[in-house]
């Protein structure tokens, strides 16, 4: 018994005509009769039962036919599989992210690189910029998603997009009767922002912001994440100076407003070591790199 002999007669046990079970294999019927008597010659037992006008299996061929199906998933698993290893696209790639990735292709991106990688296990870290650096230095994850950080020697990166900034206000704001606003429009106003330990490129970068603008921000909160910033600017706590990507969050009660003279960027890279050279973390950042493309385009 080998798998041709299976493989043929699994297509008999479901066409029940051996003309027919031919044309789906591409062969003639002659060498299909053939190696079912082979087969049934050396299992010792009849498969099918033939007749002028019909073919019908026997409780042997049932038996068979069960079996046979499981035997050539089987097989196609393990072609599959060794093929996958082959091309580098099995195993387990560790992410780390913040918050904000979640709106940044993050999810979209991960869905895809499933598609072209099904047997690779993908396992999330939520962790800020800084974090991030340093998990990847210790090895403790693969790949981050980081905002502007400094890269360290060792690590490489690749730029996903830059956004602009955007006001996020209360609904009920004074502020949201205007089409954009201006930096000066915000004096006196509470801000929360990250904490400088948290994320020091991003608080230096708003910090001066305001400064080129010509005053301090009064800095009312202190928080770690970004969905925490609109959550409080929802709760009319504080107003936010969040990345355009931001704007996606589904919250009822804020309004999004453009910064007229903030020239100011936030970008958004992709950083790993530069001694992995795995075809998993390759195909991600393609994937990733694609749904960011779509995102700062406007195109998602």
């Amino acid at each position: 018994m080998d798998l041709r002999q299976l493989r043929y007669f699994v297509a008999v046990a479901e066409e029940l005509h051996f003309g027919r079970a031919a044309r789906r294999l591409a062969i003639s019927q002659p060498p299909l009769s053939y190696n079912i008597q082979q087969l049934e010659n050396s299992l010792g037992a009849r498969l099918l039962e033939r007749s002028n006008k019909a073919v019908s299996l026997t409780a042997a061929g049932e038996t068979l036919y069960g079996e046979a199906k499981k035997i050539l998933s089987q097989v196609r698993d393990a072609e599959y599989l060794t093929t996958q290893a082959a091309r580098g696209m099995i195993g387990r790639l560790r992410i780390g992210f913040s918050a904000s990735s979640l709106f940044r292709g993050l999810p979209e991106a991960i869905e895809k690189f499933q598609e072209r990688a099904p047997e690779a296990d993908i396992v999330l870290h939520e962790l800020n910029s800084a974090e991030q650096l340093e998990a990847l230095q210790r090895r403790d994850i693969d790949l981050g998603l980081v905002h502007g950080e400094h890269v360290p020697r060792g690590l490489k990166a690749a730029t996903l997009m830059k956004e602009p900034f955007l006001c996020c206000l209360p609904s009920s704001h004074r502020l949201t009767g205007k089409r954009s606003i201006r930096l000066k429009d915000l004096i006196g106003e509470s801000i929360v922002l990250f904490s400088r330990p948290s994320s020091p490129h991003y608080y230096d970068k708003i910090i001066a912001m305001f400064v080129n603008a010509g005053f301090s921000p009064r800095i009312r909160h202190e928080v770690r994440h970004f969905l925490t910033m609109v959550s409080l600017a929802e709760k009319k706590m504080s107003i936010a100076i969040v990345p355009r990507s931001m704007a996606h969050v589904t919250l009822k009660h804020v309004t999004f407003r453009a910064i007229a003279d903030a020239e100011e960027t936030t970008e958004t890279r992709c950083i790993w070591r530069e001694d992995d050279n795995s075809m998993l973390l390759g195909e991600f950042v393609s994937s990733v790199q694609e749904f960011a493309r779509r995102i700062e385009s406007g195109a998602d």
